[in-house]
């Protein structure tokens, strides 16, 4: 998906939510056990409650991966299944030397078709080049993030500028707004005015709002640029809003809820 066209969704639907499919099979209802893949079950559900609500889904492949060929099948479904009008994002937060880096691109924009996928920096340009190569792919880059840890370096001062602005201003150069997105946390919404100083076009993917307590009326006011320019992940609060018989439901309360709220801001 282009740029144009993700911002053309976001203006129609008036909405820039990202529902995240952080699909715990623990955490699912217990009468979608019985079914053949529990987990497609629960996300086909999901996706059906709130696709005219959001225009992202973002999959943690950690949770599917985590349940070895039975979760990578699940995934491969879930994909398959999101309407093709929708971005969509693998969150697999890879990165490695440029010909692993190259691997892993194929794996997620050829072999499963993704419209993005999350990368980590730290090894350089040579690991985040790679899935820069591949026409009309997102990359995503980690930038500054909400957990508690990303004060160990991220926050590190460097000459004048902290570690993660120089990060964004380096990762920048490498590719442009039309193939480079960055994830920022929710609670991290008081640099995201600092944050725009240095990516005026680029898109932020931010998660955070709602279970990790961030703000959607903060990061909707320091984050947005002309073309909207966001997409706010919400996992936890949507995707288990319920545990029984009536979890599709619960979820699109909950997105549109938060769909409503988006409109208020655009």
């Amino acid at each position: 998906m282009n740029r144009a066209a993700l911002i053309e969704q976001i203006r129609s639907k008036k909405s820039y939510l990202c529902v995240g499919l952080d699909t715990d099979i623990t955490k699912i209802p217990t009468h979608l056990l019985n079914e053949a893949d529990p987990v497609f079950s629960f996300n086909r559900s999901i996706i059906d409650a709130t696709q005219d609500l959001c225009v992202s889904y973002k999959i943690n492949t950690a949770f599917y991966e985590a349940r070895g060929l039975k979760g990578w099948e699940s995934m491969e479904k879930t994909l398959a299944y999101i309407p093709e009008h929708i971005f969509t994002i693998a969150d697999a937060k890879r990165g490695d030397i440029g010909n692993t880096s190259t691997q892993y691109a194929k794996a997620f924009f050829e072999a499963l078709s993704f419209d993005s996928i999350t990368v980590a920096p730290y090894m350089g340009e040579d690991s985040v080049k790679p899935f820069l190569d591949i026409a009309n792919k997102w990359t995503i880059v980690l930038g500054l993030t909400s957990n508690a840890g990303s004060a160990d370096f991220q926050m590190l001062t460097c000459g004048e500028e902290k570690l993660f602005e120089q990060v964004l201003r380096k990762v920048s150069s490498w590719g442009n707004e039309n193939n480079l997105m960055f994830v920022v946390g929710a609670t991290k919404a008081d640099q995201l005015q600092e944050i725009r100083k240095i990516l005026h076009q680029h898109f932020l993917l931010i998660p955070g709002v709602g279970a990790q307590g961030g703000s959607l009326a903060d990061v909707s006011r320091y984050g947005m640029n002309a073309d909207i320019g966001m997409l706010v992940n919400v996992s936890r609060q949507i995707i288990f809003a319920s545990s029984g018989l009536d979890f599709a439901e619960a979820a699109r309360a909950e997105a549109e809820k938060i769909q409503s709220e988006m409109a208020t801001y655009l």
